[in-house]
């Protein structure tokens, strides 16, 4: 009869689940945030994009991981990439909500992200940084995208450095 000191330890390991928040937690944000602008009909500004392209880096640098076994080097570098791309968008996002405070500015310039003709450009909507267009619980998007990034890429990093 097995006891409890003989038989192995089967709970992931803290890279393992590192691994998994690197692929979940900009997933969700990315998609929470297509979802509001395809579904919701929020549009975003253009701080709203950047904020969208790390956390594209963290999915497919997520997903490389999973090609590797959970406690491998490459696996925990690719994870570790992830992190950083999930924390460098949660930066952009307290830059964002920074503007949207009026603690700072933020662009001095207009800018539509794409070249467009003079009739796209008259149809698409006008859409200012520093204007919250969502709130919950009185934080922006701008501002939950950058307390769940900084707090999901320490998290993982936490994990990764987990030893057991």
């Amino acid at each position: 009869m097995a006891t409890a000191a003989t038989m192995p330890d089967t709970r992931p390991s803290g890279a393992a689940i590192a691994r998994i928040l690197a692929l979940v937690v900009p997933l969700a944000l990315l998609g929470g945030a297509l979802f509001s602008q395809y579904v919701g009909g929020l549009h975003p500004c253009e701080m709203c994009i950047w904020q969208r392209w790390p956390h594209g880096v963290a999915i497919v640098m997520a997903a490389l991981a999973f090609l590797f076994p959970a406690g491998n080097r490459n696996a925990r570098l690719l994870t570790a990439v992830a992190a950083i791309a999930i924390a460098v968008s949660g930066a952009i996002g307290v830059f964002h909500a920074g503007v949207e405070l009026k603690y700072w500015e933020g662009l001095t310039r207009c800018s539509t992200g794409a070249a467009m003709s003079l009739d796209e450009l008259m149809k698409a909507p006008l859409v200012r940084c520093d204007q919250v267009q969502f709130s919950f619980l009185g934080i922006s998007m701008a501002g939950w995208n950058a307390i769940l990034s900084l707090g999901g890429a320490g998290a993982i990093l936490f994990l990764l450095g987990r030893r057991a």
